[in-house]
């Protein structure tokens, strides 16, 4: 269980609330669930509806699509944002490769949030407009 300071300084260590002032992040910090996985353990289900995203506070996790390794994340890394901002079935597995200490955030608790919140509501735009950027970017090669 990780107490509201450790929640905030992890917050602002991750880019999508790098930008958000601390008052903020402490609102932020209070809807962050923190949750525990053992090695082995799934963590995401692929074509399952995803509403949450997950910091990965400490530990490792890894995304797969069937045999096929996607990524290893590690401490201070992001996933499932997109499923927060816009519930979708997941498109990928995510499994803990170590134990794990995870921040879920509800995408519900995400908007009314953002609604009241407009730093919050910018580094979100700000890492979205980073991914389009980066996919364009790839697509042009």
């Amino acid at each position: 269980m990780l107490l509201t300071i450790e929640k905030i300084l992890i917050l602002k260590s991750v880019n999508i609330f790098s930008s958000v002032p601390e008052a903020q992040l402490t609102d932020i910090a209070t809807i962050a669930e923190s949750v525990e996985y053992g090695v082995g353990e799934t963590i995401i289900r692929r074509g399952e509806l995803g509403t949450s995203m997950y910091i990965v506070a400490n530990g490792k996790v890894r995304i797969t699509d069937g045999p096929q390794e996607l990524g290893v994340l590690g401490t201070r890394t992001v996933f499932g944002e997109l499923a927060a901002l816009d519930p979708e079935p997941r498109t990928a597995n995510v499994e803990a490769v170590e134990n794990c200490t995870l921040l879920r955030l509800d995408g519900e608790s995400l908007y009314e949030l953002m609604s009241s919140n407009k730093e919050v509501t910018r580094g979100i735009i700000q890492v979205l407009c980073g991914y389009t950027r980066n996919n364009l970017a790839l697509a042009s090669r």
